[in-house]
């Protein structure tokens, strides 16, 4: 594992011990160290003839592509931020993220450079909007323009290279400013954990805009590691790689493995040099964990992380997936990785409790974000002045040191490892003429692990229309946040305080089941 102190430095590591050597493939094509170092050198000259310099912001809207791994190497190099947006996002949505974090230079992929056009008058800090790929590809021209620059920004260890989004509960998404210190403690805590080197060869098939996809990336990066990007997580492509590549690593949400264990013949692939199979973002159901287990045994590793985290904190190793006499722990997050602390705390006094009691999952450590984008009061709420970033997680941890996710206090679905705030969606419904209240909460889905629901009021003199409803959270949300039913209520359950209680609204579906969230 490097000492360095910034990816920029990796980057040159590897250039120069390893110049031959295969960094990158990605459809059909291989990027050496060599070729990888120019690239970002080329990108990193390009960034700064656009006029952009320390603190400035690019975005990428793309499906996986090398170039946002090249982007993000060159931000770190120049001292600007990539922020990768979420290309499952609604339009409007897509409009805010841009804006927030004012950014300088748009690159998108083909399947949404119409959506753009569509949207340019909206983007008022775009000075261009540069096409990756396919018949109008401009990023090639952008790159061969210049001449590879050396000039190296002198970054310090707190400055924010990759800006990724993470909803907020006030219905906006937040800026998660992720840092040379956070990523590469990550990547150091991540390979104590699960040992990767040079020699590994790691499949990242989860999207870039996710810490699953891009912190995933750099700690390959980190090691000198072979990387196999995926342009999307198809489930036979995922499966095929595994197979023909002798992929030695990978990280899957449990959505993609409810599907992977479905493939017709998935049993009889060869997936032998698979060492190590990390899963997490989302609940991951026990038929798909048995089906799971029985297709890949002795590899499989639950994570447990956070945007905020750059990724991953806890992990339940293989041994605990494979021993009957310990199944109650499939249901934990596992123990917290080396250089992290977890413990948990009361909500309101932020004490400790003891083993078995619930209450809110905070965590220490390096990897810590160094805030939210523009937003130092959310930094404040979330992050206390001794290091502990608040959760917002639910649970308990046992006498022996297993975390277990139980609840979120803050009411976020993870839907196939994406995270919804019902927030978000309430304030969508909440303006449709036929809804007087609402409450959104999160339902068990066998493929999903959880799907928003909405429980709502009618208007007085109106009736509910659950289609024309799904037609008005599709005109406004991505559609993996848009509700599956419309429960019509004459009134939600609310406390003396007047607050809705979701715990009511969701016992009835919960019941039964041995909730995990991960």
């Amino acid at each position: 594992m490097s000492v360095a102190t910034d990816f920029t430095a990796i980057l040159a590591q590897w250039e120069a011990r390893r110049p031959d050597a295969v960094a990158l493939s990605f459809g059909g094509a291989d990027w050496t160290w060599a070729e990888l170092g120019r690239r970002v050198r080329r990108n990193a000259a390009a960034q700064r003839a656009a006029g952009l310099g320390p603190g400035d912001r690019i975005a990428v809207l793309d499906l996986n592509h090398p170039s946002c791994l090249e982007l993000t190497l060159a931000c770190a190099q120049v001292g600007t931020a990539n922020a990768v947006v979420n290309f499952r996002l609604a339009p409007p949505e897509i409009v805010y993220v841009v804006n927030d974090a004012r950014a300088r230079l748009l690159f998108v992929g083909p399947e949404f450079a119409g959506l753009v056009d569509g949207l340019r008058d909206q983007l008022p800090t775009v000075e261009r909007v540069i096409r990756i790929g396919g018949a109008d590809d401009e990023y090639k021209a952008w790159l061969s323009a210049q001449a590879p620059d050396a000039a190296v920004h002198p970054a310090a260890p707190d400055d924010c290279f990759v800006q990724l989004y993470t909803s907020g509960t006030t219905g906006f998404p937040k800026g998660t400013m992720l840092t040379h210190r956070g990523m590469l403690a990550h990547a150091r805590n991540s390979v104590a954990d699960v040992p990767i080197d040079e020699g590994a060869r790691m499949q990242v098939a989860m999207p870039l805009f996710h810490v699953g996809g891009t912190s995933y990336a750099l700690v390959g990066v980190s090691v000198g590691a072979r990387l196999f990007m995926m342009r999307t997580p198809d489930p036979v492509a995922a499966l095929e790689m595994l197979a023909t590549e002798k992929i030695t690593h990978t990280f899957f949400v449990p959505a993609l493995m409810a599907a992977i264990v479905k493939v017709p013949g998935a049993a009889g692939r060869d997936c032998s040099a698979l060492q190590s199979l990390s899963y997490g973002a989302s609940p991951m159901p026990l038929p798909v964990m048995r089906a799971s287990l029985a297709l890949f045994p002795g590899v499989m590793r639950q994570v447990y992380g956070m945007t905020e985290q750059s990724g991953a904190v806890s992990s339940l190793p293989p041994a605990d997936h494979d021993n009957p006499a310990v199944a109650h722990r499939l249901v934990s997050a596992g123990k917290s990785i080396p250089g992290v602390e977890i413990r948990v705390c009361d909500p309101a006094s932020g004490q400790p409790v003891a083993a078995g009691e619930p209450g809110e999952i905070w965590v220490r450590s390096e990897q810590v974000m160094g805030g939210y984008w523009g937003n130092p009061a959310a930094t404040a709420a979330a992050i206390t002045p001794d290091g502990w970033l608040r959760s917002g997680d639910g649970g308990h941890m046992d006498s022996d040191g297993y975390i277990y996710v139980t609840d979120r206090i803050k009411d976020m679905i993870i839907s196939g490892g994406e995270n919804i705030y019902p927030a978000e969606i309430e304030r969508v419904l909440a303006e449709h003429p036929s809804i007087d209240d609402v409450a959104v909460i999160g339902v068990p889905d066998e493929r999903w692990g959880e799907v928003p629901r909405a429980v709502v009021v009618a208007a007085p003199g109106t009736e509910i229309d659950p289609e024309a409803l799904l037609a008005y959270c599709r005109d406004r949300l991505a559609s993996f946040k848009c509700p599956r039913a419309f429960d019509v209520v004459a009134a939600l359950p609310r406390n003396p305080t007047g607050k809705i209680l979701k715990k009511d609204l969701r016992k009835p579906f919960w019941e039964g089941r041995d909730r995990q969230v991960v």
